[in-house]
């Protein structure tokens, strides 16, 4: 990959006021992507908190990497915000070329004290969210493309990137995260579905799924396990932590980083997976 490989390109990253999402956008934009910054509208400091002003860190982006941004608010687990947000998208830069959605919640609790509200919170922002998310914006993405490649059925370059976030917690079952896990084993299928229904157009569906990575999401996990079990978190992570073949948490830039692979034009034959970006922790 070349420095500004993304130079040109419009790109869209949820949950990108703080964390893993910020990191992402920060990335793209240091490959030359124009960005689109995104925060959601939900105040609730179990599920989502704000970090920096979404214009702070629009405003920072454009001013060291030299990029057009823009900053959006929206609940994703509204269809019609989330078209409404690709309207606004198109425009003002007139495509979107990368969709990288990175917003998402955390939950840890007994399996029997899931309430039905924590199972519908937690749903409807990881799972719900990230379908139609990715069916608006894949919509628009299929609207770019030329005539004479909707009309061959294949395209030899891509005309579109989108990655979502899963979890290795979607790989399995989890005793402490009913409703995070099925909502992210949930991700690696609406991933796999968006990518057979977007292939003729070569545009690229992955996801990635990560370890530990010490976010606020992380530190807010912690926190509710602490709650839940009565337990020591920072010891427990600590312990996860040595299982990792690595021997160390993952970083936001870390996660960042397989994004722009995926975003560039080397991974224009890659669709459908999920990578582990864990240290070595799953190795499926």
């Amino acid at each position: 990959m070349t420095e500004k490989h993304l130079e040109g390109k419009i790109a869209w990253v949820t949950g990108s006021s703080r964390g893993i999402g910020q990191a992402i956008a920060v990335q793209l934009a240091k490959a030359g992507a124009d960005v689109v910054i995104h925060g959601s509208s939900m105040n609730s400091s179990s599920f989502f908190n704000e970090g920096e002003s979404l214009a702070a860190v629009a405003e920072k982006i454009a001013k060291d990497h030299g990029v057009k941004t823009m900053y959006i608010t929206g609940d994703l687990t509204k269809v019609e915000v989330v078209k409404n947000i690709v309207k606004q998208i198109r425009t003002e830069f007139g495509r979107i070329d990368i969709f990288v959605n990175s917003a998402g919640v955390v939950q840890s609790n007994n399996f029997t004290d899931v309430s039905e509200d924590v199972w519908d919170k937690v749903i409807n922002i990881n799972q719900k969210g990230t379908a139609f998310a990715c069916q608006a914006v894949g919509a628009q993405m299929i609207k770019q493309v030329p005539e004479a490649v909707k009309t061959a059925g294949r395209a030899d370059k891509s005309w579109g990137k989108i990655v979502n976030f899963t979890s290795i917690s979607g790989r399995r079952g989890r005793e402490y995260q009913l409703a995070y896990a099925a909502s992210k084993a949930a991700v690696i299928s609406i991933t796999q579905s968006a990518a057979l229904a977007f292939a003729r157009y070569n545009i690229n569906v992955n996801a990635i799924a990560p370890s530990v990575v010490e976010t606020p999401m992380w530190d807010q996990n912690n926190r509710d396990k602490e709650k839940a079990f009565g337990i020591d978190a920072k010891k427990a992570s600590d312990e996860f932590i040595a299982r990792i073949p690595l021997k160390r948490s993952g970083t936001a830039e870390d996660m960042a980083a397989a994004v722009a692979f995926l975003c560039s034009e080397d991974a224009d034959y890659i669709t459908g997976q999920t990578l582990n970006v864990d240290g070595g922790f799953e190795m499926d």
